[in-house]
């Protein structure tokens, strides 16, 4: 009971450290705040040490706080390779798996294929989340995500580009009646534009000049939605032209539905990439879905 006691202070000693709060670290271990602050309490009045400088805004390691994160960091590699040995043979995915996902990329390409992968393996459980936002895939517990657009680099994670997502501004044919269609990129300053809103920030439309050049363009937005269902919904309306990807859009161009405007600029593609994080062994859980979804865009399913 009392090394349980030691291991139990370490875990909540080092979460908090990550983390920066008891609050932060409690939401993750699923306990309360005060079991976490307590627990830390014991383990340095165990040690007769501060580990930690507390102030009414924020929680700072003290020097003696500092030296014992980095050998706990340490022993916990420890044990973590030892459990990853002990489980090597473990190769069906197993566990739950938590998943962010973009809002209709992630409903309409990647949801259906986590669900059949649920289906062959019972013993997997999906959280799956949908959101626009960067994610800290550490602080918050996430196991994968899909992001389409360029990705900054981070150390401490791992992305496997999947495919790119090719894109094309596109209108009805009643709105193009009713308004003609622009000849130019200029032109688009004449036109009633629906463009995606991502973190507060309009989404700005890249366009491929006929010397093959990328350059971006975001037009004066008569609307703005954060969803990319709901863009399509306005355009698909009459309501304005708008930049999507082919995706979205493919059948509605086939139908009719939809008509594309300036091709000649056509072309731009944003990366689709599946981003998880870092680790000497990657969870049978992970690896299974990642190839999974490697194997669905090497199909041509994601497109």
């Amino acid at each position: 009971m009392r090394n349980t006691d030691h291991l139990g202070g370490i875990t909540a000693f080092v979460t908090t450290a990550q983390l920066g709060s008891f609050t932060a670290a409690a939401e993750r271990l699923g306990l309360t705040r005060s079991a976490v602050a307590k627990s830390v309490g014991r383990l340095e009045e165990r040690l007769g040490l501060k580990l930690f400088q507390r102030s009414t805004r924020r929680l700072s390691l003290t020097p003696d706080g500092e030296r014992y994160l980095a050998s706990c960091q340490s022993a916990l590699d420890i044990l973590d390779e030892a459990e990853a040995d002990l489980t090597s043979h473990i190769t069906r995915p197993a566990g739950r798996l938590r998943v962010d996902l973009p809002a209709a990329f992630g409903r309409q390409r990647i949801l259906p294929l986590l669900l059949e992968i649920a289906r062959e393996y019972p013993e997997l459980s999906l959280t799956v989340s949908f959101s626009e936002r960067f994610v800290d895939l550490i602080e918050e517990g996430i196991d994968l995500v899909v992001r389409i657009g360029e990705l900054a680099d981070s150390s401490g994670l791992v992305a496997r580009r999947l495919t790119t997502q090719k894109l094309v501004i596109c209108a009805s044919p009643d709105y193009l009646r009713q308004n003609g269609e622009p000849d130019s990129i200029d032109a688009l300053s004449q036109h009633r534009c629906i463009v995606g809103v991502r973190r507060n920030q309009p989404v700005s439309w890249l366009m491929k000049q006929p010397n093959g050049e990328l350059t971006r363009v975001t037009p004066p937005a008569t609307h703005e939605f954060a969803d990319g269902e709901a863009l399509l919904g306005a355009v698909l309306g009459g309501c304005g032209l708008s930049q999507l990807p082919l995706w979205l859009v493919g059948e509605h161009l086939n139908s009719g539905a939809l008509q594309e405007v300036l091709p000649g600029y056509s072309g731009g593609e944003v990366p689709i990439s599946a981003v998880w994080p870092h680790s000497r062994r990657v969870l049978p859980k992970i690896r299974h879905v990642v190839d999974r979804l490697v194997e669905a865009s090497e199909q041509g399913l994601l497109d």
